[in-house]
């Protein structure tokens, strides 16, 4: 359940009971698609990480090891060994971005696993029989993901066979919910908005999901190409027609940046692979900016990757050592980075809610929105 402690313009703070916990709003999801966090991290390290949510996907946990395993191991929280809120997304971006071989039917998606290529079938009440068994915290409907651009009518059609399989998808999560053997019987679920850059499609797909009363209401198809601002103008569009007293969760969003700009238009919740995925690659964020830790200048920097950090690696090691590691293909490389950056999001988000909290978020946005998408000067 979310409540809505205060609101500073379209910005909002708030809090969201489930029953693996509370966390504070807005707060950032740390992607662990399978169960675990690319680059070294456990669900230990997540706590002193200031992880208050994570984010695991259907499809990916379907495929392998398989849903029915982890159900036997007592759901994705023992298997994993969390035991704070988890998300799991439906596995339609999944179904529509990695099978190259795909059939969209009314009943579902026939598709090829991109694992092994064996035949596989999923629809509403599929996905929800896996995250089911899953026991995550809160469960995401099954939806189309369509390719951007896309032409209007296919778009169109699209928005109202989503619809369908919501309905489809909430029918089911009340019937599994209800079975005596089911791992997690108050399993949340919260409904897609689609409609491609189209606002009359975003605006009239949104009413007509806001009808069906879901737990949190998530905007998907966007930060797939698209400019950055025409991802603002959809949320400037479609937020307002969001329900105020549901939570609004913004799917693979993103930047530092993109995440201030989106809590500035109304959105609580977020989640994206960036943090991990640029870390392992080098790519670290700072309150100065975003920094290449393989830079020549960093061979013999004694500093800390960030001097505002606190985070464990900030604490323990230097950028010539950092650099060092990924130099020489080291493993701990990425792990240290990872660590850094998922602190650093985390930290964000507190700071945000701090803002929020004092009155004062409209001048920390205007300290960091840009501050953040640039290049450190000292490189």
């Amino acid at each position: 359940m979310y409540t809505l402690k205060l609101k500073e313009g379209s910005a909002r703070r708030g809090e969201f009971a489930t029953v693996h916990g509370t966390f504070q709003t807005p707060c950032f999801m740390n992607v662990g698609t399978a169960a675990a966090i690319k680059g070294g991290i456990s669900s230990v390290d997540l706590k002193g990480l200031k992880t208050q949510v994570e984010l695991c996907n259907t499809y990916h946990l379907h495929v392998r090891p398989g849903d029915r395993i982890i159900r036997e191991m007592g759901g994705l929280h023992k298997f994993m060994n969390w035991d704070k809120p988890i998300l799991t997304d439906s596995g339609g971006f999944q179904v529509f971005s990695l099978a190259k071989l795909r059939k969209i039917k009314e009943e579902g998606v026939y598709f090829n696993s991109h694992v092994d290529g064996r035949r596989i079938f999923m629809g509403p009440e599929e996905s929800m029989q896996i995250q089911s068994n899953l026991g995550s915290t809160i469960a995401m409907a099954f939806d189309e993901c369509v390719e951007n651009p896309a032409e209007h009518e296919y778009s169109r059609r699209s928005c109202e066979r989503t619809t369908r399989w919501l309905i489809r998808c909430k029918e089911e999560m009340e019937r599994l919910n209800s079975l005596h053997d089911t791992i997690n019987p108050h399993q949340l679920l919260f409904g897609i908005n689609q409609g491609c850059t189209y606002e009359d499609l975003r605006i009239a797909h949104m009413e007509e999901i806001a009808k069906l009363d879901l737990d949190g209401y998530a905007v998907g198809g966007l930060a797939v190409g698209e400019p950055t601002e025409v991802m603002y103008h959809i949320l400037d569009v479609v937020v307002p027609v969001m329900p105020e007293h549901k939570i609004r969760y913004l799917m693979g969003v993103g930047t530092p940046s993109n995440i201030i700009e989106a809590v500035a238009r109304g959105i609580d919740l977020f989640d994206c692979v960036m943090p991990s995925r640029n870390a392992r690659h080098a790519t670290i964020f700072t309150w100065s900016g975003i920094m290449h830790a393989t830079n020549k200048c960093y061979e013999t920097d004694p500093r800390p990757l960030d001097t505002e950090c606190d985070c464990p690696t900030c604490r323990n090691f230097s950028r010539a050592y950092i650099r060092h590691l990924f130099k020489a293909d080291e493993q701990l490389a990425g792990r240290l980075a990872v660590q850094h950056n998922l602190y650093f999001y985390n930290t964000l988000m507190e700071k945000i809610r701090d803002a929020l909290d004092s009155g004062s978020f409209a001048s920390f946005r205007e300290k960091y929105s840009v501050r953040l998408s640039q290049k450190v000067s000292d490189t």
